[in-house]
């Protein structure tokens, strides 16, 4: 069963944040100055089990959903993660199951043991090339050379291609874009670029900080040609580039300047169990309480879930104005972005 929103937008993918926690205090996702030290996180109590995750991803899949991929905060502090994704890829119906990382902790053992367990696929963000840049961003003081490695783990077990993600602030890191796009050109590595956006409140978004889309491809063009490339299935994030070397692809993801929303088949799931139908929202439906209530058969679960998605009409990358900035948004570290 497939089941499509007020807009025609079947379901196919969900986001799964399994911690609210993370290593990193980026500037754009969790800066210090709201996420410092006296921050509460959520008690172990709140979070969803890794049961009743997959149960929750069992209905999911009834309804549509082939794709799982695992979020935070950073998904890798969350303990026996691989036992998670055994749960979920042993359910009927799931396509992939990839996860988005810092890279801090992908060591060459998590990586491969990851990949035994179900992991198919595997994201890294990496913001800039030179440490100045990048321990700025992070916050953290973290070095380049441990993503760099990081991304060596995940090819040696099997995890690829890595996709790279680069969220391109204005007068921050974008004299990044190419070193970036230099240093993988010709790996088997997909660099995907992302518009800073204004998802929650805490990054003090501005229209003027985002680099658009079309002037990102163009600066990658004039160092090494690109030309469009068919994308991988529809409602595809990034829109995909090829070198005209034949060097491998970049991708480029234009929330802000070239809206996706009409072809948009995602939600998210927050490790507080709060499901959200799109990445600006400012509400969530309280999941946890569903599947903790001991009297909801696994059917009477996946009609609740229908339902919700079934009048899904979200579209507010293609309203967004001034008049919608300051419309109260939930924080990207609570639903992985």
């Amino acid at each position: 069963m497939t089941v499509q929103d007020a807009l025609q937008r079947p379901i196919r993918d969900l986001r799964i944040s399994v911690t609210d926690r993370c290593n990193f205090r980026c500037v754009y996702c969790m800066p210090k100055h709201v996420f410092g030290p006296g921050h509460e996180f959520l008690p172990r109590s709140e979070l969803l089990t890794y049961e009743e995750i997959a149960r929750l991803a069992r209905s999911f899949a009834a309804i549509g959903v082939g794709k799982f991929r695992l979020t935070g905060g950073e998904p890798l502090i969350r303990r026996d993660l691989v036992g998670l994704i055994g749960m979920l890829s042993g359910i009927e119906g799931v396509e992939d199951i990839s996860l988005t990382t810092n890279g801090s902790m992908l060591t060459p053992d998590k990586a491969r043991t990851l990949k035994q367990a179900g992991l198919r696929r595997i994201t890294v963000s990496l913001d800039a090339l030179d440490n100045q840049t990048f321990m700025m961003l992070n916050d953290v003081d973290y070095p380049v050379q441990k993503v760099l490695d990081a991304l060596d783990n995940a090819e040696a077990a099997g995890l690829s291609p890595v996709k790279v993600n680069v969220v391109v602030k204005k007068g921050v890191n974008d004299h990044s874009i190419i070193p970036l796009v230099r240093y993988f050109h010709g790996s088997s590595h997909i660099v995907r670029f992302i518009e800073y956006m204004d998802v929650g409140h805490s990054n003090g978004w501005r229209l003027d900080d985002v680099v658009p889309a079309a002037e990102i491809a163009e600066r990658i063009n004039a160092e090494l040609p690109i030309e469009p490339a068919e994308p991988n299935y529809r409602g595809e994030v990034a829109q995909r580039w090829r070198f005209v070397d034949g060097g491998g692809e970049v991708g480029i993801v234009s929330s802000v300047t070239q809206p996706f929303c009409r072809s948009c088949h995602r939600a998210r799931l927050s490790a507080r169990g709060e499901l959200y139908t799109c990445l600006f929202a400012a509400r969530g439906h309280d999941l946890r309480r569903l599947v903790r209530d001991t009297e909801l058969s696994d059917d009477e679960l996946t009609d609740r879930l229908s339902r919700i998605w079934s009048v899904r009409d979200d579209r507010y990358s293609e309203i967004r104005s001034e008049n919608t900035l300051s419309l109260p948004k939930v924080e990207m570290s609570y639903i992985g972005g």
